[in-house]
């Protein structure tokens, strides 16, 4: 027996597990390569209102039970039109390889499509493959890396 991923827009009854999961994924995200940055550039799910939570966000479901989430951003990029962002991805653990992360995306990419959006990205942290193949499924591909270096002050 094969679980079909089901997803569906996130709404209010659905905040407390994606803060649930953004606290998940924030703790793995931490430990990697690149994490201590990203952290810091976007903002736990906690301390967000429910709207920053749940516009053009998506959950997948098993059972009505919350096993993952994608939020993406909008933005309006001069000269060039309409891009969409994958601000987060995440899946619990115990529903990986199932497909909710290629649901997810495509449900993502589907939106950006309707929004008449000229792209669509998301990023991924050094190392972290299941990202990069998520992405790379979809045909989302590298366009720039971006190198950092932490300077003492």
């Amino acid at each position: 027996m094969s679980i079909e991923p089901v997803i569906r827009s996130a709404g209010p009854d659905d905040l407390a597990m994606i803060i649930e999961l953004d606290a998940t994924a924030r703790v793995a995200v931490a430990s990697q390569r690149g994490g201590r940055n990203w952290l810091i550039e976007h903002a736990p799910a906690k301390v967000m209102n429910s709207t920053e939570c749940i516009d053009h966000s998506w959950v997948g479901t098993i059972d009505e039970h919350v096993v993952g989430f994608l939020r993406c951003v909008v933005v309006d990029v001069p000269q060039h039109g309409l891009v969409c962002s994958v601000d987060r991805v995440f899946v619990a653990e115990q529903a990986r390889e199932l497909g909710f992360g290629d649901a997810l995306l495509q449900q993502a990419i589907e939106h950006a499509t309707n929004l008449g959006c000229v792209a669509i990205e998301g990023n991924a942290l050094p190392g972290d493959r299941e990202t990069k193949n998520l992405y790379e499924r979809a045909g989302i591909v590298a366009r720039k890396i971006i190198v950092s270096r932490t300077l003492n002050q």
